[in-house]
């Protein structure tokens, strides 16, 4: 028999992450995790993670690095980062995103 659960997470009640990030639901292959209000100038070192991230602009803007091609983020866009992508975000204004993962990056320790 298939797993039937169903779950619901609230986000005020998440644990977040080193980098800020607040972990929401997660299933045994996929994973989301919410980005709020990350400041301008924030941002991270060039680093490849052992998943695929897919991701939505809430609000604000950022420029994302990836295997030195640069993708401006707005509003209303999303996009993909394979798994072991060399990538870094650089943040533009207050920035607001959601993105999910492939494995689930909060296990195993993927993504610290």
């Amino acid at each position: 028999m298939s797993d039937t659960t169903a779950q619901k997470v609230d986000s005020r009640h998440s644990p977040k992450g080193q980098g800020g990030q607040k972990y929401l639901v997660s299933g045994k292959s996929l994973s989301m995790r919410l980005w709020e209000d990350q400041q301008q100038g924030e941002g991270d070192e060039p680093h490849a993670r052992p998943y695929e991230t897919v991701g939505y602009v809430i609000s604000g803007r950022a420029e994302l690095h990836v295997e030195g091609s640069m993708l401006l983020l707005e509003p209303g866009n999303s996009w993909v980062v394979p798994q072991g992508a060399r990538h870094h975000y650089k943040i533009l204004e207050p920035f607001t995103a959601v993105e999910a993962t492939h494995p689930p990056a909060q296990v195993h320790g993927r993504d610290e």
